[in-house]
């Protein structure tokens, strides 16, 4: 059985700097309907526990997915059979008592939770950002490490800037959101949603002025970089060149066709251990 990854600190847990990210158990491809359909015609609750006992077998020791009632009912499953991944629980944002969600998921064995991304970006831009502060409280009345997610740069500036009392912060590597100039190339993906690098370039920036922990997402561009091995390692090499020592990354991984789990796991390793020191910017 390969060693355990490297860790980082999230709060009182130390947590692997692989992550397991959730959208690919709830449907969510960001690619294609295709692939929606496809990903929930495998990821019934066995296949995700199967996933899920892969990663422990591979060295990670965390995942990450959204909190709601699918999830808490298969991660209870999970855990009955001896699973042992922490989890990092994104808010509900279609639960109508979102307060009582974040109660909840910290119920249910959360390490940490965060505030999900989408929501805190719509916020951002009516600018009522400030709502979401009653929810990092109950997040940290609970005990939990209290996060952030967003897809914005400006949004960690903001939070930091103000010095609100959070912990780590979800960082999408793409601005999804951001009005774009139409784009008529997006063969087999979805319209609307553009993966430019220059997004990478300004989110990582960001994640290294940033103090705190940040977990960094998409580092695959949705899949959009996971054309060969080559464009897969060279993702993972890049965002651990551009991000922290005590940052980590959250990638969604299909398992039907590919090990995607162990292929990622090797991908991780060996960047870490060949990689240089990043030079101060």
């Amino acid at each position: 059985m390969p060693e355990p990854l490297p860790t980082i600190a999230l709060g009182s847990h130390q947590v692997t700097r692989l992550i397991i990210g959730g959208n690919p158990f709830s449907g969510g491809s960001h690619a294609s309907p295709e692939m929606d359909r496809a990903f929930l015609d495998h990821y019934t609750t066995e296949n995700i526990k199967a996933a899920l006992r892969e990663c422990e077998a591979q060295g990670l020791n965390a995942m990450q997915s959204r909190g709601d009632r699918h999830i808490m009912r298969m991660l209870r499953e999970y855990r009955n059979e001896g699973g042992t991944l922490q989890w990092i629980a994104q808010t509900a944002s279609e639960m109508r008592d979102l307060l009582g969600n974040v109660r909840s998921l910290a119920d249910a064995g959360a390490i940490a939770i965060y505030h999900h991304g989408t929501r805190t970006d719509a916020l951002w831009r009516e600018g009522n950002i400030a709502e979401m502060r009653e929810l990092l409280q109950v997040m940290r009345d609970c005990g939990v490490a209290v996060g952030v997610g967003t897809h914005l740069p400006e949004v960690i500036e903001y939070v930091e800037e103000r010095g609100w009392d959070v912990d780590f912060y979800m960082a999408c590597f793409y601005g999804l959101g951001i009005p774009r100039p139409k784009d008529g190339n997006m063969g087999q993906f979805l319209p609307g949603e553009v993966y430019d690098d220059a997004d990478r370039e300004r989110m990582t920036a960001t994640i290294r002025a940033c103090a705190k922990t940040c977990l960094g997402f998409k580092i695959l561009a949705a899949s959009r970089k996971c054309a060969s091995p080559e464009t897969v390692s060279e993702a993972f090499a890049y965002a651990f060149a551009h991000i922290k020592p005590q940052d980590a990354v959250v990638v969604g991984m299909f398992q039907r066709d590919l090990n995607q789990v162990g292929m990622n796991a090797g991908f991780v390793r060996d960047v870490l251990g060949t990689m240089p020191p990043r030079r101060a910017d």
